[in-house]
């Protein structure tokens, strides 16, 4: 690792969020590395994905289905071998939807116990039927 790289490592160290859940922790291994050695971003936001869906599974009890990714950001690269820790907060709950924030941070492997922001992202799950229909949340008819 470059001299560059340790002092981007050590940027905007964060608290992690005590108003939020945490709802995934994962470690990316080589296998999930882009052409740059970065970890691929698709990769994240698969992780993102399953972690935005915790929360709102609570509700459902159910079928459900990602309708939107509202935004995404990726705020600094993933490496291998960070541990990165997912943590949701629903934003929002309609009739047949809940909308999540996740907040992505990566402990990194070199610095432990200092963590740095790295995704953040909303999006929209909606609850469906056997059809794959909407359907309403309970007490949300």
């Amino acid at each position: 690792m470059s001299e560059h790289d340790r002092k981007h490592d050590r940027i905007n160290p964060v608290p992690l969020p005590t108003d939020q859940e945490l709802v995934l922790k994962v470690i990316p291994m080589p296998g999930d590395c882009n052409a740059n050695g970065d970890i691929f971003g698709g990769w994240v936001m698969a992780q993102v994905d399953l972690a935005g869906s915790v929360l709102p599974a609570r509700h459902v009890r159910g079928r459900m289905a990602t309708v939107a990714v509202n935004q995404f950001i990726f705020k600094q690269a993933v490496r291998v071998g960070d541990i990165l820790s997912f943590f949701s907060c629903v934003e929002r709950i309609g009739r047949t939807s809940i909308t999540v924030k996740v907040e992505v941070f990566a402990e990194r492997f070199r610095s432990q116990g200092e963590y740095f922001k790295v995704t953040e992202a909303s999006l929209t799950y909606v609850a469906i039927d056997d059809m794959g229909k909407p359907t309403p949340i309970a007490g949300r008819a």
